[in-house]
């Protein structure tokens, strides 16, 4: 029987929270950690075997520890991103044939996102939560012209990003090869021309980047909590 593994990114310096903060992911959110709540989601989702939380120090380890989801193994993550799920790639037992590859500065993740994600993967291997573009963007060119892109077709990357092990595998292994950087792992599958569908995500699932983003993520938790 195939299993699914998850890999947690903590790894991140956070070097954009202009000191407010020593360590984003371990950053107080309504009374706990933001990594808790992505902790908390796929826990209650149910669609993973194990999990792989990315760390980026021992100090960092012990206190993810306490809030990690069982069964983990906890992996030293790298420079850049990349190199972090390449270490966690590396960890996964032979009988995983999926996996979710999560960036924890994202706590709005929904456990029902989660179920939906996993039974897309198994007929798509490879699927990525996103939402539409609502700004108009334009493209400069050089000479100051711009160009209006058709935003009917443009889609924001979220996380969760889902994949056959298979796939991401050899995704990796190209950028590896071939030494590109990256910056999404939906990225790594396009150099393969693969294919990857989109789950439509109609809830903000923002990604704590700068100190304004925790008052706007508190902001969207307490809604949550008084809507019936």
């Amino acid at each position: 029987m195939s299993r699914t593994a998850a890999i947690l990114l903590a790894a991140g310096n956070g070097s954009r929270m202009a000191g407010t903060v020593t360590d984003k992911v371990l950053a107080p959110l309504a009374g706990r950690p933001v990594f808790a709540y992505s902790a908390a989601a796929f826990m209650r989702s149910m669609i993973a075997d194990l999990y792989v939380v990315v760390y980026r120090d021992q100090k960092q380890m012990i206190e993810l520890s306490a809030y990690a989801p069982t069964p983990s193994t906890l992996v030293q993550g790298g420079r850049e991103r990349q190199d972090s799920v390449r270490n966690a790639l590396a960890v996964l037992p032979a009988d995983i044939e999926h996996v979710f590859i999560h960036d924890c500065a994202r706590p709005l993740v929904r456990p029902e996102q989660l179920v939906a994600l996993h039974k897309i993967v198994r007929r798509e291997h490879a699927v990525v939560l996103a939402h539409r573009v609502t700004d108009t963007i334009k493209k400069h060119r050089s000479g100051g012209h711009l160009r209006t892109l058709d935003r009917s077709r443009l889609w924001a990357m979220e996380t969760p990003q889902v994949f056959s092990r298979e796939l991401i595998e050899r995704a990796y292994a190209r950028v590896a090869k071939k030494k590109l950087a990256i910056t999404d792992d939906a990225q790594a599958v396009e150099k393969l021309d693969h294919p990857i569908a989109l789950l439509e995500n109609p809830h903000p699932n923002p990604k704590l980047t700068t100190p304004a983003d925790l008052a706007y993520l508190e902001f969207l938790l307490s809604r949550e909590t008084a809507t019936p």
